[in-house]
């Protein structure tokens, strides 16, 4: 069951939205997919579906560049696969099991980059057991994700692939020129040739870009799309305010989301990213990652703690702290940074808006 899960994999998560789309979808659908470009659009951005018992409402999953979604679609149904970067938490991951879960009714077949991530962790290795027993055959195999990918015709999905080392990104090249892996050990049984509907999902944020550069052999089988941080501060609020009530829902949390404080708290991750107030004061930028996920963690941190400990609203200086431990906890000179964001932009809000920013005001002695 569904509540059972911590996070539910796409396909579960909104099986009842994917399965009235499949039964009232009428567009043109690239073999072996589920759904029609058409109806993976709707299914990410929102829209409505004619059903034969009246209208559905499909719920936006995904707020950014609605042309860029379009794009992805259109690079899936073809030949490339899809490289989506960007700076961390901007949703890259979210939009990679979306496009999955929607195209291939499958968001889990997945490698999620590492240091340690090995050649067989991507293509196969072998149950040495039986491999002992038996020698090299197909029962001995353990396939992994792009085989997986290759034999059923659906999506691999390749998480943070610029942390792999670059000679394990490489053996990707000839599966992605040729379609096809070859299994030596399986001798005239071991080339697998790539089902229609097989593509290849990356992710990359800009944060790792040097660790393990791509090549360019690499770079030339992928589309690249940049995922950019939600620009409007009244979209990332109710961002927030989404988010945390999924959260506190799956959690068992009953507190009351306070759209002022997930506004306050929109409000800061934007200007410190931007460097710059909506007043027109300069602020300097933290080196941390300011970004949407980042902002809905402190806020569901702080409805956690006034469920637990407090009477079940949020206390503004729990939000600070949590504030302070998620700004600085990469680079330490960020502290000062915030402190100044503080003396300056905070204290100016206090002053012309009041409200919440008051209580927020009052707790910059806790940035130490």
């Amino acid at each position: 069951m569904e509540q059972n899960f911590i996070k539910p994999p796409v396909e579960i998560r909104y099986a009842d939205q994917l399965k009235v789309l499949r039964e009232n979808d009428n567009g043109k659908k690239p073999e072996n997919w589920l759904l029609s470009p058409k109806a993976v659009r709707t299914f990410i951005l929102g829209g409505e579906v004619d059903s034969p018992e009246g209208k559905v409402k499909i719920p936006r999953k995904f707020y950014g560049n609605d042309a860029l979604v379009e794009r992805c679609i259109i690079t899936l149904a073809g030949s490339r696969g899809l490289m989506l970067v960007g700076e961390p938490g901007t949703a890259k991951t979210m939009l990679s099991e979306l496009l999955s879960a929607a195209c291939c009714g499958v968001s889990t077949n997945t490698v999620q980059g590492t240091a340690g991530t090995t050649e067989d962790m991507i293509k196969y290795s072998w149950n040495y057991a039986l491999l002992l027993a038996k020698g090299p055959c197909r029962e001995a195999l353990v396939p992994s994700p792009l085989l997986v990918g290759m034999e059923k015709g659906i999506f691999a999905r390749f998480e943070e692939i610029t942390r792999t080392p670059a000679e394990i990104q490489d053996s990707l090249i000839s599966v992605m020129s040729d379609q096809i892996l070859n299994i030596p050990e399986l001798g005239d049984e071991g080339l697998v040739q790539a089902k229609r509907g097989f593509n290849i999902i990356g992710t990359a944020n800009t944060r790792d870009k040097g660790v393990n550069e791509m090549s360019g052999a690499l770079k030339r089988r992928f589309n690249f799309e940049t995922v950019e941080p939600v620009s409007d501060v009244s979209l990332e609020k109710e961002i927030i305010i989404r988010e945390a009530e999924n959260m506190a829902k799956a959690g068992h949390i009953d507190c009351p989301i306070d759209t002022d404080v997930a506004e306050l708290l929109a409000v800061t991750y934007h200007e410190l990213r931007e460097g710059k107030t909506a007043e027109g004061t300069v602020v300097e930028k933290p080196a941390a990652v300011m970004s949407t996920a980042e902002a809905v963690s402190v806020y569901y941190q702080t409805i956690s703690h006034a469920w637990y400990y407090g009477d079940g609203t949020a206390d503004m200086g729990i939000l600070t702290e949590n504030l302070l431990g998620a700004v600085c906890k990469e680079n330490k000179d960020d502290l000062e940074k915030l402190k100044a964001y503080f003396r300056t932009a905070v204290k100016e809000k206090a002053k012309k808006v009041g409200g919440v920013w008051t209580e927020y005001s009052k707790t910059a002695s806790l940035l130490r």
